[in-house]
């Protein structure tokens, strides 16, 4: 299995903290943002074969500084070719360019997710299903939904009604940027591409996948952080300096 880590925002809701720093590296309870999804990551056995973390060209230097004073093994940068936000290509097709060099399981995560739970039961399930897997939380507020996915399933786990960005959420239930996927979906991916369908929002490529197919949702136990507005990383800081002591 390859972890693939979406690093590639240029951070705009966070400005001034993320004008000239990526978001993934800022600092978050002692440590930065990325190692705690790091963390996660070495908890995995087996472990990952490697991991690739999609950045872009502004913060591919301070990605390499980062990654050059760490012991993780076999990461690799892979920079779009975007220096200013407005030239992104976008998270779903920076994922889909990544994931057609590749013919393995993926475990997709979003480089601002933070959580507690286990990705090991997640990817457990996952084989469980033999099916493509998102993990799940139970959303604290609206702004979880709105600012996310609000998600419906059903008594399988089977992912029923999947609406990204909702007015008004039917479900409460939202959806993380954790993700795992067959090798089969990197042709899903080209064909969402193909189709001219919005590219920047991973979120998107889920509410049209499960259309296509069978998709699950694994409901973590615990909540889950999302470090996108200086509130949510003032918040996910306290709770996570905390939880170090």
């Amino acid at each position: 299995m390859i972890g693939i880590i979406l690093a590639g925002g240029y951070g705009r809701r966070l400005w001034p903290l993320t004008y000239d720093k990526p978001k993934a590296l800022l600092p978050l309870a002692k440590k930065t943002v990325l190692d705690h999804v790091f963390k996660k990551l070495d908890a995995l056995n087996p472990p990952l074969h490697r991991t690739i973390i999609s950045t872009n060209m502004k913060f591919q230097q301070q990605f390499e500084e980062w990654l050059s004073t760490r012991k993780y093994g076999n990461v690799e940068l892979a920079p779009d070719r975007s220096s200013r936000e407005e030239e992104k290509p976008g998270a779903v097709a920076a994922l889909a360019e990544i994931a057609q060099r590749i013919d393995d399981e993926m475990l997709i995560l979003a480089g601002d997710n933070l959580f507690t739970d286990s990705l090991e039961d997640l990817i457990k399930f996952y084989r469980e299903k033999n099916a493509p897997t998102i993990a799940l939380f139970h959303a604290r507020s609206s702004n979880d939904l709105t600012r996310g996915s609000a998600v419906t399933i059903d008594r399988e786990m089977r992912i029923v009604d999947f609406v990204e960005k909702p007015i008004t959420p039917n479900s409460n239930i939202a959806a993380s940027c954790i993700y795992v996927f067959p090798a089969r979906i990197r042709g899903k991916l080209q064909e969402y591409i193909r189709l001219n369908l919005p590219r920047d929002q991973p979120g998107r490529f889920v509410e049209w996948l499960h259309k296509q197919e069978n998709v699950y949702g694994y409901v973590f136990r615990d909540y889950l952080w999302d470090v996108g507005t200086p509130e949510s990383y003032r918040a996910t800081d306290d709770y996570f300096s905390r939880q170090v002591g």
